[in-house]
């Protein structure tokens, strides 16, 4: 059972992380009454407002009547089901009294394209002789004339250190084991979203009985679209142009969205349609081969193309239930050791202080550019280069590239990658290290050079120190021209 469901507070008192929009919230209830306001509950996904919802019914007692704006958005639809119920208080099961109307995902109807679906919900808030919640992640998305008509009630993002103690809460009730740090990890790289939180404690402890800070794999949530529910629109729900379009909002490479869907999609998928699926990642996995091969990124396209849309496309028919998604296996073996992280925890801080960027975004953003970029040291130049730009040895080296860290490859450009570093140390230094040569041509120390009054006498030792310069300058130039040489590549992607 999906743990976010398990464990969604039962009553306002539970909703953690805010306590303010919690009490206004039940306020509002209240005092419905007075002033018989419709309230909008909006804020970033996960943060609890549905299940504040939710909870406050529970505590008034009061049954829910369910729209997903999403899914019923046209004027007699909402009228039919909503306006009815909201209006008299009574469903074709009976009863009466007072009743919650919960409208989701109120921010996603958009005037004309919905068909009088705006008019029909501001009509509604004004006129329903029942409370009305509509809920939405962004308050400035929904109509003025829907806003105006509405409370306002905003969900700020849930603080590590109210995110910790629910984590903690749902390990006892599970009999999971746990280190703090672990949970500490899990709830800063959700970046204040609990519901994710909770969905990767779920799916870290899988088959588990403990979670240690080395099982959790650091990083920052995306804040568009979850994978998790990524995943349910490519595997169980979406069509192909639906999967392939959701895409575009999950922050996750090819190279990484691949893995996700391969390692997951057998989970529900089965016999024919998942050799369909399975052809289609194969042949996703073909594209991705000729962007490492060729530098050529347009390639993408069509990797994204077949994992996405001709994986939902392989789908017999849609999937019901809830699914334990996992991350990549790759991933979990990438996070065992603590070497394997602090190797990419130095490489990532390298990168970011030689940009100019957060450790974050080196990790995420630059070093899946940099892996496939260098794959197995093919591209030999660039890799020299990056080797040198980032002061990286062969264990850094070998992790990006993926190549034998004692192979004589790696071994070599790590070499060549020192050497490249020490002529930029000679070519920054510029005339200082040229004025040294022509002190040490001639064999005599700086009082000699400057004792001479006479022209011509003087005139010697500069023009063999000018003739000395000159050379070191074309040597500096050479060593120059070669750097930038082996540089291109970095520096175009940079």
């Amino acid at each position: 059972m999906d743990w976010t469901e398990k464990y969604r507070p039962s009553t306002l008192a539970e909703v953690r992380g805010n306590d303010k929009a919690r009490d206004a919230f039940e306020e509002w209830a209240d005092s419905w009454e007075d002033h018989r306001e419709a309230v909008v509950l909006h804020g970033s996904p996960g943060v609890g407002k549905t299940s504040a919802a939710h909870a406050l019914a529970n505590d008034k007692g009061w049954p829910t009547i369910e729209l997903n704006a999403s899914d019923a958005r046209t004027k007699d639809v909402i009228e039919r089901v909503a306006g009815e119920a909201a209006r008299s208080g009574t469903l074709s099961q009976g009863g009466s009294g007072r009743r919650l109307v919960v409208m989701d995902e109120a921010d996603n109807i958009h005037g004309n394209a919905d068909r009088g679906g705006t008019r029909a919900v501001t009509s509604l808030v004004k006129e329903a002789d029942q409370p009305v919640v509509l809920i939405a992640n962004d308050f400035y998305e929904m109509s003025k004339g829907l806003r105006n008509a509405c409370r306002e009630i905003e969900f700020r993002e849930v603080s590590t250190r109210s995110i910790v103690p629910v984590l903690r809460d749902i390990c006892r009730k599970e009999s999971i084991e746990f280190e703090d740090d672990a949970l500490d990890r899990i709830a800063e790289m959700n970046s204040g979203d609990l519901r994710g939180a909770i969905k990767d404690l779920q799916a870290l402890t899988e088959g588990r009985g403990s979670i240690e800070a080395e099982d959790v794999i650091t990083g920052e949530r995306d804040t568009t679209q979850g994978i998790f529910e990524y995943l349910d629109v490519v595997i169980k729900e979406g069509d192909a142009e639906t999967a392939l379009k959701s895409s575009y909002d999950v922050d996750e490479t090819p190279d990484d969205l691949i893995n996700w869907i391969a390692d997951n999609v057998p989970k529900d998928f089965e016999g024919a349609e998942l050799a369909r699926a399975y052809g289609a990642l194969a042949r996703a996995d073909q594209w991705l081969g000729r962007v490492r091969a060729t530098q050529n990124y347009s390639f993408w396209k069509y990797a994204g193309d077949n994992m996405t849309a001709g994986v939902a496309a392989a789908r017999g028919e849609q999937k019901g239930g809830w699914t334990r998604y996992g991350p990549p296996s790759y991933w979990s073996k990438l996070g065992r050791t603590k070497g394997t992280r602090k190797t990419r925890d130095y490489i990532a801080r390298e990168i970011a202080t030689r940009n100019g960027t957060s450790i974050s975004t080196a990790r995420r953003e630059i070093m899946p550019f940099l892996a496939t970029m260098t794959h197995h040291c093919k591209n030999r130049e660039l890799t020299v280069a990056m080797a040198a730009a980032y002061d990286l040895d062969a264990s850094h080296v070998s992790f990006i590239t993926g190549s034998g860290e004692d192979t004589n490859k790696v071994q070599s450009i790590v070499k060549d990658a020192q050497e490249l570093r020490d002529d930029e140390t000679v070519a920054a230094s510029g005339e200082a290290f040229a004025g040294r040569s022509g002190v040490d041509s001639e064999g005599t120390d700086g009082d000699e050079r400057t004792d001479g009054t006479d022209g011509e006498d003087s005139a010697t030792p500069s023009d063999s120190s000018s003739e000395t310069v000159d050379g070191t300058e074309a040597t500096v130039e050479e060593n120059q021209s070669d750097e930038d040489d082996g540089q291109t590549g970095l520096s175009d992607f940079m």
